[in-house]
């Protein structure tokens, strides 16, 4: 680890958001893979074109999916 990133981590420790070096190196992955499913999630969308719905038809899809859990 680089001396500047290693300070950076102390720091983070020394601040008590964290209790180790370990637990932000574990939160600062948890967030990168977080971003990476989002940006999956964009992509496909994107690559899906547009859709022929009406936003009234995509907000009642929305609903029932909640209500299922889906």
């Amino acid at each position: 680890m680089t001396p500047p990133n290693d300070e950076w981590l102390k720091a983070q420790v020394d601040s008590q958001e964290y209790a180790s070096k370990s637990e932000v190196v574990n939160d600062l992955i948890r967030k990168a893979r977080e971003i990476e499913a989002i940006r999956s999630r964009l992509i496909a969308a994107e690559q899906s074109g547009y859709s022929d719905r009406t936003p009234q038809e995509i907000r009642a899809e929305t609903r029932s999916r909640l209500k299922r859990g889906a």
